[in-house]
């Protein structure tokens, strides 16, 4: 009987195997995500939770946008410029300019066609016809959007700034519809500190959501009860060099 053939010898692939201190395991492209990618979305850009985040997104856009694109979400929380007087027109309340901005021409229909643009470009494809008004446009850029986005997260290598872009476009538009306003901000005097044997001098202001009060200007900061305590004493210590130098001015 004849030798059986002797299948070839594989190479060995193991026998300079890479070091660990080297090797980086594959993460998410997306900023501030950081995952790890499993095994089963070897190849991907975009791990699948921020797929899946991001798919939610944009299905609520179009209602959220529809919500905003009322006359009383422009209106809402607005102010008179003025009261009317006899024989005269009211004054219109001017539109809240924030939802002018997302509702108009160069808000969320033409951040999110620039989304579209960016991925046919990339997959080859011709650019999209015009869609009409914002309204109009919206619901089309985010089903196409909604379509390829699996694509995108596995074969787009900057889908990682599309997540973003479209996570801050969602937080806006809700912050909007769910009247979700940032606390303001009060003026408290002056910085009394020190600064080269000078008071600072700069503004300073306070919110009512944080007891803490930073100068922009020279760093110094107040953060307790006792500090705030010194602060305003500091402050009106200040107050009372400045009235007894105009005073010593004025008698001058």
């Amino acid at each position: 009987m004849p030798p059986l053939p002797v299948p070839p010898e594989e190479p060995a692939v193991h026998n300079h195997p890479t070091d660990l201190d080297e090797y980086s395991w594959p993460i998410c492209v997306t900023p501030d995500c950081g995952r790890q990618l499993w095994v089963s979305e070897t190849g991907r850009w975009a791990c699948r939770p921020c797929e899946d985040s991001t798919a939610k997104r944009i299905s609520e856009l179009p209602g959220l946008f529809r919500r905003l694109d009322t006359t009383a979400a422009l209106m809402r929380g607005a102010r008179r410029t003025g009261g009317g007087t006899s024989g005269s027109k009211t004054p219109p309340i001017p539109p809240r300019l924030e939802v002018l901005a997302l509702v108009g021409p160069g808000g969320v229909a033409a951040r999110l066609s620039a989304i579209e643009d960016a991925w046919r470009q990339t997959l080859g494809w011709t650019i999209a016809p015009w869609r009409g008004s914002p309204a109009q446009a919206v619901p089309h850029l985010t089903r196409f959007l909604a379509d390829n986005l699996l694509w995108a997260c596995s074969s787009y290598d900057e889908v990682g700034q599309d997540i973003v872009e479209l996570r801050k476009l969602h937080g806006e538009c809700s912050a909007i519809v769910n009247d979700e306003r940032r606390p303001g901000r009060v003026q408290i005097g002056a910085c009394p500190a020190l600064v080269e044997d000078a008071r600072c001098g700069q503004a300073l202001t306070a919110s009512a959501v944080s007891h803490r009060v930073r100068c922009g200007a020279c760093g110094a900061r107040w953060e307790t009860l006792g500090e705030w305590r010194e602060l305003r004493a500091a402050q009106k210590t200040v107050l009372a060099e400045l009235a007894t130098q105009q005073q010593e001015g004025v008698a001058a």
